[in-house]
């Protein structure tokens, strides 16, 4: 793993009759964006022309054979395949997900490794994904899996960062999954993220309501009183900065998000729908609580306007500069936490 000068970037490709491959190639058609990091996309050379061409995007790039072969000062694409790929804009497939699984794997893998030191996804489809060896909802749950931690989706644009307590969860099944074990978890996550990732020493984070107006005293449902506030008071004794549940109608509109360093919610719709509107085209998606940095941009496939070259690569260009910046807040907090450490050996 680098330690000091370019980041190693990997790029996942995702969905190719989607905008992911268009959205990349324009982010790194600047040639100044690798001033700050070796991007390598795990693609195929075939695939990266083919695209380059059809949407008219002016980009040279590196092809090598593994990851440990990319060069400073070059877009890399790894070839992990060699299939022909027939490209549909607009028209999700079996083969266009077969290959966006491929990459992601290929991707996963090099990050296990230490060939790369950042991933961002480019976007999947849900549904053509799915396969007998490849049965999850996104790119959340298989990292949980591959990669160690806790992992929670953060949503994150400048000081606007939303967690989610449930993520892909039926809404008839959100009350029933949120448990005070869950809640603490996730909190843990949060703050530990906010410490280490965005260098924020003494977060305050923000908890919304599971029942409109957080339940009105149990006249709307007994969870907020029942589960959140014993949870957000054990946590408020023990010194955490933890304060709510808040009503969620009300908590955005009210500009009430700019007292916290975080805010998490219920479930997904809850926290994507105001974090969507206050931040539509600049939000990231990352994967706290794991021990590998994974950042995505905050939209899909877009098929309505694959191939149409009118991709909009500024959520995607977030996501890169995002997953970059804390990758070196990470590093800088394991510095100077192991000389907290040293020192306090050495006092002994």
């Amino acid at each position: 793993m680098q330690e000091r000068g370019k980041i190693r970037l990997g790029i996942s490709i995702g969905d190719l009759n989607g905008i992911g491959c268009e959205v990349v190639l324009k982010t790194f058609e600047d040639v100044r964006m690798l001033d700050f990091c070796t991007p390598v996309i795990f693609a195929s050379n075939r695939a990266i022309a083919h695209q380059k061409s059809a949407l008219g995007i002016d980009i040279n790039y590196n092809g090598v054979k593994e990851p440990a072969n990319a060069l400073d000062g070059k877009v890399n694409v790894v070839n992990v395949w060699k299939d022909t790929h027939k490209v549909a804009f607009g028209t999700p497939t079996p083969e266009s997900g077969k290959f966006a699984i491929e990459s992601l794997r290929a991707a996963v893998a090099a990050l296990k490794n230490n060939e790369i030191d950042v991933l961002v996804t480019a976007p999947i489809n849900k549904n053509n994904i799915q396969a007998e060896d490849f049965n999850f909802p996104g790119h959340t749950d298989f990292l949980a899996q591959e990669l160690e931690g806790e992992s929670l989706m953060f949503m994150v644009s400048g000081d606007l960062r939303v967690g989610l307590l449930t993520d892909h969860v039926a809404v008839k099944d959100v009350a029933a999954t949120i448990t005070p074990k869950l809640i603490k978890s996730k909190l843990a996550t949060i703050e530990k993220s906010l410490k280490m990732d965005f260098g924020i020493r003494k977060p305050k984070i923000a908890m919304l309501g599971i029942n409109p107006h957080s339940g009105d005293n149990g006249v709307i449902g007994k969870e907020d009183d029942e589960v959140l506030k014993p949870v957000i008071k054990e946590m408020t004794e023990k010194g955490h900065l933890v304060f709510g549940p808040y009503a969620a109608d009300s908590f955005f509109g009210s500009d009430n998000y700019k007292q916290f360093d975080a805010i998490l919610a219920a479930y997904h719709d809850q926290g994507l729908i105001p974090f969507k509107t206050l931040s539509f085209g600049k939000g990231v998606n990352y994967t706290a609580g794991l021990n590998k940095v994974r950042t995505s941009p905050d939209h899909g496939t877009a098929y309505e306007i694959a191939g149409k070259g009118v991709a909009d690569h500024s959520s995607f260009k977030e996501a890169v500069f995002t997953g970059i910046n804390i990758y070196r807040n990470r590093l800088e907090f394991k510095e100077l936490t192991s000389d907290v450490l040293r020192k306090q050996k050495i006092k002994r």
